[in-house]
């Protein structure tokens, strides 16, 4: 089946797009639009996209390897691998985001194979978001603390230990990390703001690749989705953990739970376990339904990236498997009553400060990438004594806000799947 996704990239705007499935015991793939909107090159489903955080599910079969090898356990004090990390961070909160490590701390430390290294260094002299094990909030810098675990252990550099765990193992031929490599093959360029320009800045820093640097094509995508399916380089009882809830999200946000690596859902009765990404104006989307033998990848490079996202889940899992995927929230038909200003105030993380104020959110980007995008107002509308919906201003989609306190009574604000603090 086809989805018309030609049609799609142009009602949402998206330069190009790539989209492979696995249904039925073969892989399809359709491919639509441009790569660079001023070099005017045209995708083809060869083409190199960044997969951004859905590398970060290749980092924890990275770790689950060295689990079946004996060589760690989930539950091993990080500090025991790596001794600037303390707090009594064990190896599931790195890869469940409970560790409170800063989320997103986006710190160039060179392109140097001593990169994760010198990251680690840096992080660790930083204040945790979160207690340990408190809450969860999505967190970057966590799966670039989990690849230099990979580094202490195997005694490679990241970029090879992941090639000679998984990607040799599985035989993908265009799936790399760095941009040297990539230049080797078609390779898309991100896109951003409304007028779709090209970016001046290509990728994110080598520093935080274990978080989301590799590049691929949709269908070694899949063919990476499907090793959960049929288990193919991580036992079955790896592939089983990583589907295990570590916790529930503060507000349903892409999934109910999170488990090891994958956000876990579940759609009209079937598991899902899926994972998003957004680098520099990309971003992907991989799902795998194991029950349903599907798997299913996309990659697009800018524009409303989110609802062309939704847009093909809606045509797609129904027509191959009876599935729906869950509609987005919206505003209640009947309007919700709130305590005015009682959510008022600022939240700060690292790289981010958000202000909310007379149910408006402003939204400021504070870290190394601050000047790639300007303060994103967003309206809110109470959908709940503490639940939020949230929108920009032309956007389709809402996104939820959730105030919430741990159990020492901290307030925070749960966006963007990242609890962030709310300060004095």
């Amino acid at each position: 089946m086809t989805i018309r996704l030609a049609e799609l990239i142009k009602e949402f705007r998206v330069p190009g797009a790539s989209l492979a499935y696995w249904h039925q015991g073969e892989t399809h793939r359709e491919v639509a639009g441009l790569l660079n909107l001023d070099t005017g090159v045209a995708a083809t489903p060869d083409s190199l996209f960044q997969i951004g955080s859905v590398t970060k599910v290749w980092t924890t079969a990275q770790i689950m390897l060295l689990v079946e090898e004996g060589r760690l356990t989930l539950d091993t004090p990080v500090a025991e691998v790596l001794p600037e990390i303390g707090g009594g961070v064990l190896v599931r909160h790195l890869l469940s985001h409970t560790s409170g490590i800063d989320g997103d701390f986006f710190h160039d430390t060179g392109r140097g194979d001593d990169c994760l290294e010198k990251y680690v260094t840096a992080i660790a002299s930083r204040p945790l978001t979160h207690p340990v094990g408190a809450t969860h909030s999505y967190s970057n810098g966590a799966f670039s603390v989990a690849g230099r675990v990979v580094e202490r252990v195997t005694g490679k550099v990241w970029d090879t230990a992941l090639r000679e765990q998984l990607i040799d193992p599985l035989g993908l031929t265009h799936t790399w990390t760095l941009p040297e490599d990539v230049i080797r093959f078609r390779a898309a360029t991100g896109h951003l703001g409304d007028a779709n320009e090209p970016t001046g800045v290509w990728g994110i820093t080598r520093s935080n690749s274990p978080a989301g640097q590799i590049c691929a094509t949709a269908a070694d995508l899949v063919r990476f989705g499907r090793a959960f399916v049929e288990p193919a380089v991580l036992s079955r009882a790896s592939v089983q953990a990583m589907a295990e809830p570590q916790i529930e999200l503060p507000g349903r946000v892409y999934g109910t739970h999170w488990g090891l690596g994958w956000i876990l859902d579940t759609w009209d009765g079937t598991p899902v376990r899926l994972h998003g990404g957004n680098t520099i104006g990309q971003a992907a989307m991989l799902w795998v339904l194991p029950d349903q033998d599907v798997v299913v990848a996309l990659l697009c490079n800018g524009g409303d990236t989110d609802g062309l996202i939704q847009a093909v889940a809606e045509q797609l899992f129904p027509a191959l498997c009876g599935v729906r995927p869950p509609a987005p929230p919206r505003p209640p038909e009947t309007p919700v009553a709130v305590e005015a200003g009682r959510h008022d105030g600022v939240y700060e993380r690292t790289g981010a400060r958000i202000t909310v104020r007379d149910l408006r959110l402003t939204y400021e980007s504070t870290g190394e990438y601050a000047d790639l995008q300007s303060p994103l107002e967003f309206e809110l509308v109470p959908a709940g004594d503490s639940v939020f919906l949230a929108r920009r201003s032309g956007d389709r989609l809402w996104t939820k806000a959730v105030f919430h306190t741990l159990a020492d009574g901290s307030p925070y604000l749960y966006f963007g799947v990242r609890s962030t603090p709310k300060i004095p």
